[in-house]
């Protein structure tokens, strides 16, 4: 939260009296916007906006998977020069263990599942503390990656169920700019 403060200068005779006459609160919504692209007919878009410092909601639309539930994650690298296997692991800055989106000991980056119908679209609303747009672990420029299959949370038992939840492929992918 940036604080403005407006100063007031009082002169009397020789003196100068100096107050703060108010204080006033500026609170920045910060947005941003991912479209997702794929070679296997996915697509959609993806927003986050967040307030000040608090969480960061994300909204998004799909299209073209097969219906059930898809890992949805943040990336740590914003590279789709080799496609989605270029944006890297999970965004973890803290180092944990995957986990759900809920859990204390959880990748910055796991968003859990969306649930797409059965006409192949998935629309959602997701808020989270670890995802800032600002500051020194902030989301934008790296990237958003869906999954051909569920996220088991990393409570699946797999080998990959602690790194990446055994969420299978990378189905679509795109990098997380700023939006005016």
């Amino acid at each position: 939260m940036q604080l403005i403060r407006n100063t007031k200068c009082i002169a009397m005779g020789s003196q100068n009296i100096f107050n703060v006459s108010y204080s006033r609160s500026h609170i920045v919504m910060v947005k941003a916007v991912v479209v997702l692209n794929s070679n296997e007919g996915v697509s959609g878009t993806v927003g986050f906006s967040q307030e000040g410092d608090g969480p960061t909601t994300v909204t998004g639309n799909l299209s073209g998977l097969k219906p059930g539930l898809h890992g949805f994650h943040v990336h740590a690298l914003g590279d789709t020069t080799n496609g989605c296997m270029s944006t890297g692991p999970h965004y973890n800055p803290a180092g944990k263990e995957h986990g759900a989106p809920a859990d204390d000991i959880r990748h910055a980056g796991d968003l859990g599942n969306v649930t797409v119908g059965e006409d192949g679209t998935a629309n959602f609303t997701i808020v989270d503390e670890q995802i800032p747009l600002t500051g020194p672990n902030s989301i934008v420029g790296r990237a958003v990656v869906v999954h051909a299959d569920s996220d088991d949370l990393g409570k699946g038992g797999h080998e990959l169920s602690k790194t990446t939840g055994n969420a299978g492929g990378r189905v679509a992918c795109g990098v997380i700019g700023l939006q005016g």
